[in-house]
């Protein structure tokens, strides 16, 4: 893989030599072929200071949030580079909802750059990614959770499974909900392929993970089909609500 990445170099400076990029965010020169600027990437708020179990953004770094500890989490450790904030969050609105693939793209090799520093042990076997209904899939056009895991799977050389995790009924938006109505609307909503051959370990993919309901849920449906290890990734984590 390590010759792929110089080739990629070598023809992304090309590119850029000819095209040169745009920031997305202030509209500045983008940085070494990317679609940001110097000033731009700086902004972006890193989840560095959060829970070791969960990645919820704390002032103080620790092992485990309260909320951790009153409702421990099926899944053995998350991973969210970014927290849910400004500028970040424009980006993932014109990914998410205005089909914008540029600033999708530009999200996905943010997350592999930070992945390739961060991600220091054992890696999962499999990569799944939070399914969209086929209502919703039709209505959007696309998955972006699976739009972020596949240049992630790829970048890490982990087998991605699309099919592996299925939507099994339409659920509201969870915009808007607290943890409590959240939960109760993804009761059931979640279901593992009978066709499904999973290893010990795999993790899940997200885009956000606001309060962690629907990776809770998907890795809660994954342990009881038997998978040993679950653990759970997204792009950004959002804070917990005052």
């Amino acid at each position: 893989m390590e010759w792929k990445r110089k080739v990629d170099g070598v023809l992304g400076a090309l590119l850029a030599s000819v095209l040169p990029s745009r920031c997305l965010l202030c509209g500045g020169e983008g940085m070494q072929a990317r679609s940001l600027c110097a000033g731009c990437l700086a902004d972006l708020p890193e989840n560095t200071c959060c829970c070791a179990r969960c990645a919820l953004p704390l002032e103080h770094a620790a092992d485990a949030c309260g909320i951790c500890l009153k409702r421990e989490p099926p899944f053995a450790s998350a991973w969210a580079p970014y927290r849910y904030a400004h500028p970040l969050n424009l980006l993932e609105s014109r990914f998410k909802f205005r089909r914008d693939l540029a600033a999708g793209h530009l999200l996905a090799h943010l997350m592999i750059d930070c992945a390739r520093r961060q991600l220091t042990d054992a890696l999962p076997q499999r990569l799944l990614c939070v399914p969209l209904h086929q209502a919703r899939l039709r209505e959007r056009g696309y998955n972006q959770a699976l739009e972020l895991a596949k240049p992630l799977a790829r970048a890490l050389e982990i087998p991605l499974d699309a099919h592996a995790l299925i939507r099994t009924r339409s659920t509201s938006a969870q915009t808007g909900l607290d943890a409590k109505a959240r939960r109760r609307n993804l009761k059931d909503a979640f279901a593992v392929d009978s066709a499904a051959e999973l290893p010990a370990h795999v993790a899940i993919l997200d885009d956000v993970m606001t309060t962690g309901t629907t990776l809770r849920e998907c890795a809660r449906v994954l342990r009881n089909a038997g998978v040993e290890r679950v653990d759970v990734w997204a792009l950004a984590r959002a804070p917990a609500r005052r």
